[in-house]
């Protein structure tokens, strides 16, 4: 027989794995949030509506790029999204080709509605910080995101 061998405590995890299991954990407290109030909405569809209401109108190609879709993905979101009345499609105004993305009257409630949710899963995200870690928790993801985003 040969004696367990001890334990040693498992290595932290990267940073990579962290932030994806941050983000999965993210999502799955807000999905639950949403349905908890009554929202019948994925995260991609909660995403894209929140992005139309920070950002306002704009093409499918960067709404796409702003929550990362591919644009098949992206058309098939849009037509449900648009199918509910949550949201519309229309002509741009300096490009015939093109069309805007943007929220709905009803859309835009929506987004009123499923705001606090999304507040209150950030804020218990950050329960265990004090402001100025929650602070510093920000910049530095910022400057990770900017790191990665510079190309220089």
């Amino acid at each position: 027989m040969n004696p367990a061998a001890p334990s040693s405590p498992a290595p932290p995890e990267s940073l990579g794995v962290l932030i994806g299991l941050v983000r999965s954990e993210l999502v799955r407290a807000i999905e639950a949030e949403l349905q908890a109030s009554g929202v019948d909405l994925r995260f991609t569809q909660f995403l894209i509506l929140k992005r139309l209401a920070m950002l306002g109108p704009m093409s499918a190609s960067e709404l796409a790029r702003a929550v990362e879709l591919d644009g098949g993905a992206m058309t098939r979101q849009l037509d449900q999204l648009e199918g509910r009345g949550l949201l519309r499609r229309h002509p741009h105004e300096q490009d015939r080709r093109a069309l805007r993305i943007e929220l709905t009257a009803a859309g835009d409630t929506l987004w009123r509605q499923m705001t606090p949710c999304n507040d209150r899963v950030l804020d218990a995200a950050q329960r265990a910080l004090d402001p100025v870690e929650r602070q510093h928790l920000h910049d530095y993801l910022e400057r990770v995101l900017q790191a990665l985003r510079d190309k220089t």
